[in-house]
């Protein structure tokens, strides 16, 4: 599945670079491009995509970066708090099965 979408894009990039290398060589016109309408359009929607796609990319990458350097978020503290919590409870609660003489709750695997 991987290798038709690579071969996909390498197809619609290549239409792309064959137009831009006729353009630049004047073989094809700008005036021809534009006249074919439907050229046009398939044009513009392909570049359309492509820098829709490209533009999330580098989002992704932007924000990435970003909130990696930063610490942990006010979510992941507070996660971490709590499990203190859990283990200072835990521990209370087997001083307390000690000094009562009971068997204490079942460890952890």
């Amino acid at each position: 599945m991987r290798l038709r979408w690579r071969l996909l894009w390498l197809l619609i990039v290549g239409v792309l670079a064959t137009i831009e290398i006729g353009i630049l060589t004047n073989v094809i016109t700008p005036g021809n491009l534009i006249g074919s309408f439907f050229a046009f359009l398939i044009g513009l929607v392909v570049i359309s995509v492509l820098a829709i796609v490209g533009a999330v990319f580098i989002g992704m990458f932007v924000s990435h970066r970003i909130l990696s350097t930063q610490g942990f978020t006010p979510f992941e503290q507070e996660m971490l708090n709590m499990r203190q919590d859990v283990r200072d409870l835990a521990e209370r609660v087997e001083e307390i099965a000690a000094r009562v003489g009971g068997r204490g709750p079942p460890k952890a695997p």
